[in-house]
């Protein structure tokens, strides 16, 4: 490592007594991979083992844990340390090392290839077929699979490819860190006068580091922290959050449709189906009305059609009047439209990642909590009494996380000023491209104080196709 004398800034999380113990000590970490790389092989293992439903480790461990809890708690506070400790990236980076180091082609280097394998292979399959994954067999065989094409194309291809473009949640990660309020960069007096470049050369991904400050991005960094390794000039910061998001940057098209897509597949998808679905005039709705227009000459089997109008819907109007607000914005701003699209359309980060966190943390004191704690007890055979909720529905006080969604409205609001603010334009056109360039967050609060009204108006109802277990960990 190479030693610099200058003192740390008081933000600096290195600097920091426990946490930067946590962050930056090698062999702690490679404690942490390694457990996490033993706990997930036994999570595979069982599933093949206990393939039927009373092996709730395997499940809870995938599906409660790491997925949602783990990946959105960690990325809307501290960025993308999930990846850091990545079982496949761990194992991956010693792949690639020894591994055949060739360029990966162009058609592959594509990040709509992970994107595509969420949306379809996860989200489309999810809704259509409630529960499918939540089978520890189906589970077992799903990561076997993504594991062997991962170790492949890591022993193949150079520079971590199989991270950049095709993991299926490696562009998710990558976009949703820039909500969090964490910064990996380095001091600038230090790498002014620096000719060795350690941090680049000791990173996996063939990252240089020393430039994220000055690009207002962190790129494709999991915040493996080999650089920081490397170089004691290279710095972990507690920043404002989004602090990015307001600034100047080089748009990466892949985030902005990260945040649009996401937003329609998670958050509007399970407003539909999930909110308005279990109300009383759950019937009424124009993605239930089409499923039932289509079961009339259509045999859907197992599949749950509703589920599946209410993705496709969604997706659709979300795409629809972001296109359209967009347009307009970009006549008032007198901007080029793709500009206009993919400067604005970062402020849509923080709709999933922090309005998420309204299901996932009620959902985490109702049931979420006593699952994994006893999927676990389950897994490891512990003697051991099962756990309790922390909380039931009925109480009110849970009804706190609803302002999570509100919040990530007014952030999101924030930072669409902040970007609009960004082009050379008079106020009159700059509030017109406001209005209309935030089309989808005003439709993210209407869906949200919609869904309330219609179940305080009508009730809850009996008639749902939508599941509620097999989705709850989806959020």
């Amino acid at each position: 490592m190479i030693e610099h004398k200058q003192n740390k800034a008081k933000n600096d999380i290195f600097n920091m007594p426990i946490i930067g113990f946590i962050f930056k000590n090698q062999k702690f970490i490679l404690a942490v991979r390694l457990l996490v790389l033993l706990v997930f092989v036994y999570g595979v293992y069982l599933g093949f083992a206990i393939p039927q439903k009373e092996n709730t480790f395997t499940i809870e461990l995938f599906w409660g844990l790491f997925w949602s809890l783990f990946m959105v708690v960690t990325l809307s506070t501290f960025g993308r340390i999930f990846c850091g400790i990545c079982p496949h990236g761990f194992v991956g980076k010693y792949l690639t090392q020894y591994g055949l180091q060739k360029e990966m082609p162009k058609w592959l280097k594509n990040p709509w290839w992970g994107l595509g394998l969420l949306l379809i292979g996860w989200w489309a399959i999810s809704y259509s077929f409630p529960g499918f994954y939540r089978l520890p067999l189906v589970t077992s065989i799903l990561f076997v699979s993504i594991t062997l094409v991962a170790f492949l194309l890591y022993y193949v291809y150079k520079d971590m490819s199989y991270c950049k473009y095709v993991c299926p949640i490696g562009s998710v990660t990558k976009a949703y860190q820039r909500v969090s309020f964490t910064w990996l960069g380095s001091y600038k007096e230090d790498c002014s006068s620096c000719k060795t470049f350690d941090c680049a050369t000791a990173c996996p991904y063939n990252l240089k580091p020393f430039t994220f400050n000055h690009k207002n991005s962190m790129e494709d960094c999991s915040l493996c922290m080999e650089c920081s390794n490397a170089c004691d000039a290279i710095s972990f910061s507690i920043v404002k959050p989004s602090q990015s998001l307001t600034k100047k940057f080089k748009f990466d098209k892949i985030e902005v449709w990260v945040y649009i897509l996401i937003t329609a597949a998670i958050s509007i998808t399970m407003s539909f189906h999930h909110g308005l679905g279990r109300s009383a005039v759950a019937k009424a709705m124009p993605w239930s009305q089409t499923a039932e227009y289509f079961k009339s000459f259509v045999h859907f089997g197992g599949l749950d059609a509703v589920g599946l109008f209410a993705f496709i819907y969604a997706i659709v109007v979300t795409i629809a009047l972001v296109y359209a607000g967009m347009f307009v914005a970009s006549k008032a701003l007198k901007s080029e439209f793709t500009k206009t699209f993919y400067t604005l359309g970062y402020a849509f980060a923080p709709l999933f990642i922090i309005g998420g966190l309204s299901h996932l943390l009620q959902s985490f004191v109702t049931h979420e909590y006593a699952e994994i704690a006893n999927g676990f007890i389950y897994g490891f055979g512990l003697n051991i009494e099962e756990v309790q909720n922390l909380a039931s529905r009925k109480e009110g006080w849970i009804n706190i996380f609803e302002l999570f969604k509100y919040i990530a409205v007014i952030w999101a609001f924030i930072i669409m000023a902040k970007r609009v603010n960004l082009f050379n334009a008079g106020k009159i056109a700059k509030t017109i491209a406001f209005f209309f360039a935030s089309s989808l967050i005003i439709f993210y609060l209407f869906i949200n104080l919609y869904r309330g009204y219609i179940v305080k108006t009508y009730g809850q109802g009996t008639h749902s196709s939508y599941h509620h277990h097999a989705h709850t960990h989806e959020h």
